[in-house]
């Protein structure tokens, strides 16, 4: 073989294998300057001082662990230079045991011998008893960038009190997992505030959970001793999927980062009477109901030409939440190009169908004692669902929110830390 031939032949071969190791780099799996790196992982490796010497508390879940998947309870525990005096639970619990709803109640921890407070139930403000001897409030919980989900809350009442107790508050920053580019839905209303909405931001706020701290203490005036600890080489336009890290469910009926991705509009659901499929593999993923005709919903909603996604005909059984042990129709929900895929006009554009096309027998969950129907604390108001009942569009149900909108983005601009 001539040697120029062989010159070419290594130049290649030298040249695909750097071109391997840069894209592991930007994929945040490499060893380079951009490789990610969580808030857990920085506070160890560069920020120890902010905890050392002091008295530990600590709120997190399963999803608290480095990028070796190594708990941050046991890291903690096991540290000399730490002192982890308790274990603070939001819903589901410090191991992510319980179920939606379910309320645990005080206990030791078995594998650190840790008190263990429910911060979820009938005390979702640590109380100054809870708080006793700690110097230190550390948050370490993957979130998954919807309003409705519980964590957030958490974190702010525990701010709250942090502030009332003279305790520093310190969040490790995690990604958000359907990225932080992209932000849609409406602005909760005031009078619409609860554990599933508790501060005026919009369904999908594309925010890290450090940004909400920051502007949940400024905004709506906490005034607790706040530090972030950010994460390194985290990028705004990343879904989970691009960094390279291991998808730890953040609670029962959240497996997959692509149930996170339906999950802001198609929680909607959990407002009406069709399941939402807990108690499948699939949660949020499928949509049905045992009166629903799968083929001819999801030709209605493929006919709506929805971008980024496309709808199957299914059928399913829940094993448990509503209609559990019926056999239900509906569709599955296949995100085709997550980029364009916006979740809670989807999401509206399946409640509106199955409210249009099974008059008879869908319904919104029923006001509660002050008026309020569930699915009003979901979206946040109660003009969307009478817009649904009253035949509105998606089209023109979205542009009734727009400037509330545009306006927030305004806001958010000022916290945004990557």
């Amino acid at each position: 073989m001539k040697k120029w031939l062989i010159s070419l032949m290594a130049f290649v071969l030298v040249f695909t294998s750097i071109s391997v190791v840069l894209a592991d780099n930007g994929n945040g799996k490499g060893h380079g300057k951009d490789k990610l790196e969580l808030g857990v992982d920085v506070l160890l490796n560069e920020q120890k001082d902010l905890i050392d010497g002091k008295n530990v508390g600590l709120i997190t879940n399963p999803t608290g662990v480095d990028q070796e998947l190594n708990s941050i309870v046991d890291t903690l525990h096991n540290d000399p230079d730490t002192n982890l005096t308790a274990l603070y639970g939001p819903e589901h619990g410090v191991r992510g045991d319980a179920q939606a709803g379910d309320y645990v109640e005080f206990y030791i921890d078995e594998k650190t011998g840790l008190p263990v407070y429910s911060l979820y139930g009938q005390t979702r403000k640590p109380t100054p008893e809870m708080l006793e001897d700690i110097d230190v409030l550390l948050f370490d919980i993957q979130d998954v960038g919807t309003r409705f989900y519980t964590y957030i809350y958490t974190m702010a009442y525990a701010m709250e009190a942090a502030q009332e107790n003279d305790i520093e508050f310190i969040v490790l920053d995690r990604p958000n997992p359907i990225s932080g580019t992209k932000v849609e839905g409406p602005v909760l209303e005031e009078e619409y505030k609860s554990f599933v909405g508790n501060y005026e931001i919009p369904l999908r706020h594309g925010m890290t959970v450090g940004e909400l701290a920051h502007l949940f203490n400024e905004e709506f005036e906490i005034g607790a001793d706040l530090t972030v600890v950010e994460m390194n080489g985290w990028k705004r336009n990343m879904y989970y999927e691009d960094t390279g890290l291991e998808f730890v469910l953040p609670s029962p009926n959240m497996p997959t980062n692509d149930t996170a991705l339906v999950y802001p509009g198609a929680a909607l659901i959990e407002g009406t009477n069709v399941s939402e499929a807990r108690g499948t593999t699939k949660p949020f993923q499928l949509i049905g109901a045992p009166f629903i005709d799968a083929d001819e919903l999801a030709t209605h909603l493929n006919e709506q030409n929805i971008p980024g996604v496309t709808f199957r005909a299914a059928s399913f059984t829940p094993m448990f939440s509503k209609h559990a042990g019926d056999l239900s129709h509906g569709v599955e929900i296949h995100v085709t190009h997550k980029q364009s895929f916006a979740p809670v006009k989807t999401g509206l554009h399946i409640v509106k169908a199955i409210h249009d096309l099974y008059p008879e027998d869908f319904q919104f969950r029923a006001e509660n004692s002050a008026g309020i129907s569930f699915f009003d604390n979901l979206i946040g108001n109660d003009w969307v669902r009478e817009a649904i009942e009253n035949g509105q569009s998606v089209g023109e149900i979205e542009a009734q929110w727009q400037d509330d909108l545009d306006e927030f983005m305004d806001v958010r601009e000022e916290y945004l830390l990557y």
